[in-house]
């Protein structure tokens, strides 16, 4: 997977404690901490929970789900499972991980009108190759060459089956880094979940809470300002209590620019080949990471007119637009962006 600037900050654990939370977080023993890179980003997973001897070791039961999982979504594994479908094109047998996350995915492109698309793998190849091509032209690849390009990009050309995925064009290549990271990081809470671990945080470049801080206060995150990244513009309470939601995912060019034009970036528009600057960011509050990863995404890519049809198919997500002069909107299935 790529590596990707931190768009979310996570609140400091016991700041600004009122007396009662004060006492809780003092009887409480410390939480237990995982820091390392996952999916190509900077990861911590963080357990609250008395008994420490098994809060490591599920974090360590954590550390190789992590590992599995990018043996089957890496592009950057010649021998992963996604890898080895792009290179011939079809794959047998298939992780039952990777056929899930392929119908989600191809699910979000058909409501999305194509603007989410994981055949978009051919199209990334083609502006990573220009830019690393010294003295190559700072606007990008040649209209010319995206159009041939552009053949090989269409998510109704994939076949998927429980035992079989098939590229139907010589040429095709499928990437999920748009939606792989939230997935992850639902399956790793959904792992932690079954033992019994309730209070949770996970940080995989997306962000999923269960439960609470040790203080019993709740989890949050804030969204990091595109203009100033050492700035917060707002800050979201995660998990399960009234008024939150449990995932939060961005999307923004700023993450991946391919070249010294911040305009020319990872977030390619599948019908024009181009970078999509709706947004300086888009960040997507959703009961489960990979919906709000995903869908960050597709909002991020398609037409501002469209996105408050695609929310109507999901009418629990809270979506937290930065426009190009820096005002942040708050958007959701009663309400399109202005």
């Amino acid at each position: 997977m790529s590596s990707r600037r931190r768009f979310l900050s996570i609140a400091a654990t016991c700041a600004a404690l009122a007396p009662w939370h004060a006492v809780r977080a003092a009887a409480a023993p410390p939480p237990c901490v995982w820091r390392g890179t996952a999916m190509g980003a900077l990861a911590s997973i963080t357990l609250v929970h008395p008994d420490r001897a098994r809060a490591q070791a599920q974090l360590e039961a954590c550390v190789r789900e992590l590992q599995r999982l990018e043996d089957i979504f890496s592009l950057y594994r010649a021998d992963s499972a996604l890898s080895r479908l792009n290179a011939q094109g079809e794959l047998p047998g298939p992780p039952h991980e990777l056929v899930e996350l392929l119908a989600f995915s191809l699910s979000l492109s058909q409501r999305s009108a194509g603007a989410f698309d994981p055949t978009m793998q051919p199209l990334y190849r083609l502006y990573a190759n220009h830019f690393a091509t010294p003295g190559c032209a700072p606007g990008g690849p040649r209209p010319q060459a995206i159009e041939r390009v552009l053949r090989l990009v269409d998510f109704r050309a994939v076949e998927l089956r429980p035992d079989l995925v098939r590229l139907r064009r010589p040429g095709m290549a499928i990437t999920l880094n748009g939606v792989a990271q939230g997935y992850v990081t639902d399956r790793v809470t959904d792992l932690l979940r079954a033992a019994d671990f309730g209070d949770v945080l996970i940080d995989l470049g997306e962000v999923r809470a269960l439960g609470h801080r040790a203080d019993g206060q709740a989890w949050r995150a804030g969204i990091v300002d595109p203009r100033d990244l050492t700035h917060t513009i707002v800050e979201l309470p995660l998990g399960q209590d009234r008024g939150a939601l449990p995932a939060l995912a961005t999307s923004a060019g700023y993450g991946t620019p391919f070249g010294t034009d911040p305009r020319i970036h990872h977030l390619l528009d599948p019908r024009t080949g181009r970078s999509a600057n709706h947004y300086l960011s888009v960040s997507v509050a959703a009961s489960r990471a990979t919906l709000a990863d995903g869908l960050s995404t597709a909002l991020a890519i398609g037409p501002p007119a469209q996105a408050t049809t695609l929310l109507r198919a999901y009418p629990s997500t809270r979506v937290y637009l930065v426009g190009p002069e820096g005002r942040l909107e708050m958007l959701d299935a009663t309400r399109s962006p202005t």
